[in-house]
């Protein structure tokens, strides 16, 4: 028998259940694909105070548990507005509203202020079909008891959203930017694969940046001490506080990444007689390098593409990184071998006729996505076939 109950704190469930569900694949030594459904993560962001409290992210984590054993899991909560989800649903909300209805709360189903693709519907192997259907039935359940308007799961994979349209979730599809590994050798190969003016454009940037005055350090695990991310604190408060007003994450986040998430995290850093000026906050999956965060106390030109960029694919390259994907928005980041990429998200509203004029508005916006992917691509910095590399650029 099938039993799925909400927990509101990861307390109540031990790290190595939760992960055989989240990242089955880690019983091998290796990383897991994606970091940030880990207990570890989720917890560092409960624990430091970003969920919970005022935050608007209330955590009803969701467990589905058969012959008493967890089967399936999934990050839920309870959201009292939109705020960092990077799936914008604020028209959703405003239309809602007009037409008399409460829109807030609603469940979301994702890692809260982190756009980066991943399952959202965590299930032990084996257990796909049968546990997505009862993570998703559990949800809309959850909604329809106590009278929330709507289900959403962002950034979920493309095999999780064909499974889920057959559960009654609706698929809407946006687009980042993403780098792939072609097989290069090194950032000379990479670069040997791109138009001659891209080239020499990219070079152009590196050697600007790496002429701010001072040196680009990448840190990984032990090598990250406390006080670099005392650093990245300040960075990060000082994009946030333009971008968002307030900052997401609280200080405290940062403290608890250093005491468990070390081992996940790439930090780039520019240093100018020894003093951090500007960084870029990765985080590091088996298979994909996720760019989070850049921020810099004194600007300097080209040294965002290096710290975010350039670095993240030096760093995808030499560790046999399959990708890197760059976060939210930037079409600046095409010109730079990062190229338009589908990423997937899933809904699903308990008014009918709400959902139907919803489910026809993402028939119309999942074209033109498509479309727009298409036009971009063909804008891409990478040689043409037939095109021959020149060797005096």
């Amino acid at each position: 028998m099938i039993e799925v109950s909400l927990i509101g704190s990861l307390e109540a469930i031990p790290a190595a259940e939760w992960d055989a569900c989240a990242c089955p694949e880690t019983e091998d030594g290796g990383p897991p694909f994606d970091p940030f459904t880990t207990h570890r993560f989720l917890k560092a962001l409960e624990d430091s105070g970003s969920v919970g409290g005022r935050s608007g992210w209330q955590p009803r984590y969701m467990l589905v548990r058969h012959g008493g054993r967890t089967v399936a899991c999934a990050p839920l909560y309870a959201k009292s507005h939109s705020q960092g989800e990077y799936i914008f649903d604020h028209n959703w909300a405003h239309a809602y509203e007009r037409a008399g209805g409460d829109y807030y709360p609603k469940l979301q189903i994702a890692v809260p202020f982190t756009p980066a693709t991943g399952r959202r519907f965590l299930t032990r192997p084996g257990w796909e079909e049968a546990g997505t259907e009862a993570l998703i039935q559990g949800a809309r359940q959850v909604a329809a008891n106590h009278g929330l308007s709507s289900v959403h799961a962002t950034f979920c994979t493309a095999e999780e959203a064909e499974r889920a349209g057959r559960f009654g979730m609706m698929h809407r599809v946006s687009q980042q930017f993403h780098w792939e590994n072609g097989g290069y050798a090194d950032f000379d190969g990479f670069l040997a694969s791109l138009s001659s003016r891209k080239r020499k454009n990219i070079r152009k940037e590196r050697a600007t940046a790496q002429a701010f005055g001072g040196e680009i350090l990448r840190l990984t695990g032990d090598q990250i001490e406390p006080r670099h991310w005392d650093a990245v604190w300040a960075f990060y408060q000082d994009t946030g506080s333009r971008k968002w007003g307030t900052p997401y994450l609280t200080r405290d986040f940062f403290a608890q990444a250093h005491a468990h998430l070390r081992g996940d995290t790439l930090l780039v850093l520019a240093l100018r007689n020894g003093r951090p000026v500007a960084g870029a906050l990765n985080f590091l999956g088996r298979e994909t390098l996720f760019g989070r965060y850049w921020g810099a106390l004194e600007h300097h030109p080209c040294l965002h593409f290096e710290a975010c960029y350039y670095q993240a694919i030096e760093h995808a390259i030499g560790a046999g990184m399959a990708r890197v994907e760059a976060g939210a928005q930037g079409e600046h980041k095409l010109a730079r071998g990062y190229l338009p990429t589908a990423t997937h998200s899933l809904h699903w509203v308990a008014n009918e006729s709400f959902s139907n004029a919803i489910a026809e508005y993402l028939e119309a916006e999942r074209a033109a996505v498509d479309e727009e992917i298409e036009i971009l691509t063909g804008y891409g910095p990478f040689r043409r076939t037939g095109e021959e590399a020149d060797p005096q650029d």
